[in-house]
């Protein structure tokens, strides 16, 4: 009975402190980033796509909401897709076990640690662009309004993630936002998917079972 009550302790939660994911210093430190940094940078390009998709193709005040919000609703779907299945990859062997924990079981660790609750900007910036082309590449020109709503959705993730894990959570209706991400940090980490929206939990039957 005591060593099981010692194994759940390792994996409880820990609210102070952070963990060590590179022996090398500079490696170490560029997993680390402060908040306000990639919602300014993205912030930033996606009101100057937007404005070059005005500028240079002359889109429509009711083409740039509806390729924004498919954009962001975009987001929404891949922010979920890559939580359940990258994110908690299973660890079947010791190398997904080790990509699983670098990419976000320290985060599970070490919830509160405040420099990790974002993907580092030259990590982010570089997937941009990959999406970028992408994105042209299945629609052309219309990636200026759609591309803007996805990156918009990306730091819309951002603000909701900081926001839970560092601050107290609202007397309003996002307070179910707290809970939602709360409960499978603490209780159910095959469940709640979703943190900036519970919407893909709610179609892919993956709300809590409480």
């Amino acid at each position: 009975m005591a060593q099981v009550e010692t194994l759940k302790a390792k994996k409880m939660p820990k609210n102070t402190g952070t963990g060590r994911m590179f022996e090398n210093p500079i490696l170490e430190r560029l997993t680390r980033t402060h908040i306000a940094v990639p919602l300014t940078l993205f912030t930033f390009i996606s009101a100057g796509l937007i404005y070059y998709g005005v500028d240079n193709f002359g889109f429509g005040v009711l083409t740039v909401i509806g390729l924004f919000i498919a954009g962001m609703l975009s987001f929404t779907l891949l922010e979920y897709v890559m939580h359940r299945y990258l994110f908690h990859l299973a660890p079947t062997t010791p190398r997904r076990e080790k990509i699983a924990y670098t990419v976000h079981g320290i985060h599970h660790d070490y919830p509160k640690d405040k420099d990790r609750l974002a993907m580092p900007p030259l990590l982010s910036l570089t997937l941009s662009t990959i999406f970028y082309f992408l994105f042209y590449f299945i629609m052309g020109n219309l990636v200026y309004g759609f591309l803007p709503g996805f990156l918009m959705g990306y730091a819309s993730y951002l603000g909701v993630h900081y926001s839970v894990h560092a601050f107290q959570p609202p007397k309003n209706f996002l307070k179910i936002l707290w809970i939602h991400h709360g409960i499978h940090h603490y209780k159910e980490h095959d469940r709640a998917f979703g943190v900036s929206s519970p919407l893909w939990d709610v179609i892919f039957r993956t709300m809590p079972r409480k």
